[in-house]
Formats: structure tokens, C-alpha cells, sequence
């Protein structure tokens, strides 16, 4: 694919994102960045919320997955189902009920400023880390195809990737985000149903063929009960899913604003239950994608593997013209809507959580900070540059475990106990808590007797957080 298409696919895209930003803003008021003016249609939210939970990281390296994991990814996505529904019938009422802008707000109604700090804190570290890492993948992709021909380094491509990023949020918010996460979903799936077309033709297969090379291939294992000691054991996988989507969906302002945007909580929760069955559905076909991906590197005796396998084969091994614009336009796409709902999210909660913004303070803040994140996620993409991107669905994932641990610890002990806490220990738990999480983990076999922690280690985590909450807290007065 020449260089002129690449960039005409890029810039084309982009183009399409400010006109949807632009009429997505329009009659925008000062709290509809934050809100998204409370209107979003249930439909729109419910697709919009399928490309919120599927990053540039998912596009490219969920398929990269399945040399090494097979299908047992889908094991965590079936916890992911569980963990939906409580992030429906119990926490998206509280949110409704309280008519919280920050979700952390919560936490300040429950156990004071400290903790509502505390959590905000948590909230920023963690999304900065991994929308940054997200963010990266795909500069790391657009360096090669497009700033390494033109010997332009790759600082600049991550300055102008946030600086746009910057323009297109900069008005609309939540508004704008919605409805761009509609349009990245759309063309997602587009290109993963196109994908896999092509490679089932290029190697000579119909759609039943297809199904059977898969099954056959050892790829498409998908359920393992033999070994407790293996981090793809079912029991792991499936209960770890479901803390980690409680945590990392219904705890993280990014991902629930698209839905708290909706216009009453039975939208929302409608519009969540319809996205999950959706993205279940997407990550099967991308698994698919990875063992089809696999195959076809198989018969034509290609060395590339992990992330960079999907764009290889979309855009260098002769597939149709339409494979390649299309992995592009996603990627592309991914990125630019994943950056831009996470600049929105943390905007807000630095705003209204570390900021304490309050009348007409809040637009001049909020510009402030709109800005000073996207400076710095900029920072932290660059300094991500140091490292490889190889299994980035797993170090995000991992990640995640130790960031979202206390703050799932924090409103779990906060929904299901009443017992107050001590200001001054909030933030002290919440510290020690990862830590020991990290010793625990990282001597496991030596301690459990081989035990092997995955993702589980998010439970450990928000464990230990209770029970330190537990230790240094009292009953509340009657």
C-alpha cells in the first residue's frame, strides 16, 4: 500500500472526527462536557459502549493472543458478562440515585474528602498508564507505516496524536465521545468481518472449511480445568473477569460516562446489557481472526507473530487493498476514540475531584486541565517508547490488577459495610495494599505451592484493602 493512500486513509478519518465532534458539540453547555447533557439515545450508548471496551490494544493484540492462549480469553470474557450485571443492578442505581458527575464522589459521600481524593488519585494513575500504553501500540504502528519513511521522530508523532486529540474533545466532551466510540465500533467490526473473508479465501477455504481448519488447528481450546496452577485455568480466568470489568468498567469514570449519559438508569442498564452480549460476540470474532491470522502465517511461511501479526498480514502479504484500508481506518480509529474518552474522563475528574471546581470556576479549570493531560499523556507515551508492546492485553490487564485493586476494595468495603474509617488511613491502605499484593504474587510459587497468580491478583488486592479498612476502622455512630 503506497504512502499516499496511507496518509489519504489517515487524514480522510480525521477529517470525519471533527465533523462528528463539531455536530455531536453543538449546543454543548458548560456541564455537557462532563455529561454529555444527560440525552444520549439507549442504541447509540449501547454501540458507542462496545468500541469503549475495545482499545487499539484489544484490535491488535487479542488476535496475537492466540498462538500462546488459544481461545481462553473468552474464559475472562464470560466473567466479563457476570460482572456487568452487577455493575447494573448495583452500582449504576447508586450513581443514578446520587446523580454523581465523578463516580468518586461516592467515595466522598461514604468516607469523606480524603477517600474521594484517594480514589480520584488511583482513577488518574491508572488510566493515564494505560490509555497512554493503548496510545503507544498504535503510534508504534503509524511510526513504521508512516513517520519512519519521512525520518520524523517519534516524539512528534505522539505530540500530534494528543494534539488532535486535545482539538476534537476540546468543546463536546462526553457528547463527542459517544459518538465517535459509535462510529469506531462500526468500522471495527467491519474490518474484522472483512478480514477474515479475505484470509478464508486467500487460503482456499469456505466458511465451513474455515470452521474446521480453526477447530482442528489446537488454536480454538478454549475452557482449561486440568491445572489450578495454570494462569489459564477456568476458575482464575472467569472470576478474575469479573472483578476486573467490575473494576475497570463500573469504577472508572472513562468507561461509565458514556452510559451515565444515557437519559434514566433504565437506559443505562439496558444499553450496558445489550453492549456486553455485542462485545462477546466481537471478541469471538477476533479470536477467530488470530487462529485464521495464525493459519495463513502458517501456509506462507511468515516469521511475524504477537501484535504486529494482524497489520503484517492486512497490509504486506497481497490480501485485497480493502483488508488493509479498513485495518488502518480501525486502528486509527481506536486510537483517536480511546484517547479522546480517556483525556475526557480524566479532565473530569481532576476538575471535580482533585480540583473541587464549583460554579464559574469550572469551565476555566476544566480547560486548564483538558490541557495539562493531554501534555502529559503525550509524556508518557514517549517514555513508553523505552519498552516493548509484545502481549500489551496482558500488561494492561496486569496493570490494572494492582491500579483498580484498592479502589474496587474501597467501594466494595463502602457498599457493604457501614463501619467509618479513618481519614489519614485511606490513602495509607490503599498504598500498602498493591504493594503486598505485588510481594505475594511475584513469590507465589514458592510460597502456594506453584500457584501461579493471573489476573486474579486484582482479589488479593481489593482483599487486602478490606481488610486493612476493616483493621483501622469503627462502628458508625448510631
Amino acid at each position: 500500500m503506497s504512502q499516499l493512500v496511507i496518509i489519504a486513509t489517515i487524514v480522510g478519518y480525521i477529517a470525519l472526527l471533527f465533523i462528528v465532534a463539531w455536530r455531536s458539540s453543538r449546543g454543548s453547555g458548560a456541564l455537557s462536557f462532563f455529561t454529555g447533557g444527560r440525552n444520549t439515545p439507549r442504541v447509540v450508548a449501547a454501540i458507542a459502549m462496545v468500541g469503549a471496551a475495545m482499545s487499539g490494544v484489544t484490535y491488535t493484540s487479542v488476535p496475537g493472543t492466540v498462538a500462546a492462549d488459544s481461545f481462553s480469553y473468552l474464559q475472562t470474557t464470560l466473567g466479563f458478562f457476570v460482572g456487568y450485571i452487577i455493575i447494573a443492578y448495583i452500582l449504576i442505581p447508586i450513581y443514578y440515585r446520587l446523580g454523581v458527575v465523578s463516580l468518586y464522589e461516592y467515595l466522598d459521600q461514604r468516607f469523606g474528602v480524603v477517600a474521594h481524593r484517594t480514589g480520584a488519585w488511583f482513577f488518574l494513575l491508572s488510566k493515564v498508564l494505560s490509555a497512554s500504553l493503548r496510545a503507544y501500540i498504535i503510534c508504534v504502528v503509524l511510526q513504521e507505516f508512516i513517520y519512519d519513511h519521512y525520518n520524523l521522530p517519534f516524539a512528534l508523532n505522539a505530540v500530534v496524536m494528543m494534539a488532535l486529540v486535545w482539538l476534537y474533545t476540546f468543546r463536546g466532551g462526553v457528547k463527542s465521545v459517544v459518538w465517535v466510540e459509535m462510529v469506531k465500533t462500526i468500522i471495527m467490526c467491519a474490518s474484522i468481518v472483512v478480514a477474515i473473508v479475505a484470509i478464508v479465501k486467500a487460503l482456499g477455504l469456505d466458511l465451513c472449511g474455515a470452521v474446521s481448519a480453526i477447530l482442528d488447528s489446537g488454536y480454538s481450546d478454549t475452557l482449561f480445568f486440568d491445572n489450578p496452577l495454570d494462569r489459564r485455568y477456568f476458575w482464575k480466568q472467569f472470576v478474575a473477569g469479573i472483578f476486573l470489568v467490575v473494576a475497570m468498567t463500573g469504577l472508572d469514570q472513562d468507561m461509565m460516562q458514556t452510559i451515565l449519559s444515557c437519559r434514566s438508569r433504565r437506559d443505562a442498564q439496558r444499553s450496558l446489557m445489550t453492549s456486553i452480549v455485542i462485545q462477546v460476540v466481537v471478541i469471538a470474532l477476533f479470536l477467530s481472526l488470530g487462529a485464521l491470522l495464525y493459519l495463513f502465517a502458517d501456509a506462507h511461511g511468515l516469521a511475524e507473530s504477537g501484535d504486529t501479526l494482524f497489520g503484517y498480514v492486512a497490509m504486506e502479504c497481497g490480501l485485497p487493498m480493502v483488508v488493509g484500508l479498513l485495518f488502518l481506518l480501525g486502528l486509527v480509529a481506536s486510537t483517536y476514540s480511546s484517547a479522546g474518552s480517556a483525556l475526557t474522563a480524566l479532565t473530569t475528574s481532576f476538575t471535580l475531584d482533585i480540583l473541587g471546581a464549583k460554579g464559574d470556576d469550572v469551565v476555566k479549570k476544566r480547560k486548564v486541565s483538558h490541557l495539562g493531560i493531554a501534555v502529559v499523556m503525550a509524556i508518557v507515551i514517549i517514555a513508553f517508547d523505552a519498552f516493548s508492546s509484545q502481549g500489551a492485553i496482558t500488561l494492561i490487564f496486569t496493570m490494572a490488577s494492582y491500579t483498580y485493586g484498592p479502589l474496587l476494595g474501597m467501594f466494595a468495603f463502602g457498599l457493604f459495610s457501614r463501619r467509618e474509617v479513618r481519614g489519614w488511613a485511606v490513602p495509607v491502605v490503599a498504598l500498602v495494599a498493591p504493594l503486598l499484593s505485588y510481594v505475594v504474587a511475584h513469590n507465589s510459587e514458592a510460597w502456594l505451592c506453584g500457584y501461579q497468580f493471573s489476573y486474579e491478583v486484582i482479589l488479593l488486592n481489593a482483599t487486602i484493602t478490606i481488610l486493612g479498612f476493616w483493621a483501622v476502622s469503627r462502628r458508625a455512630a448510631a
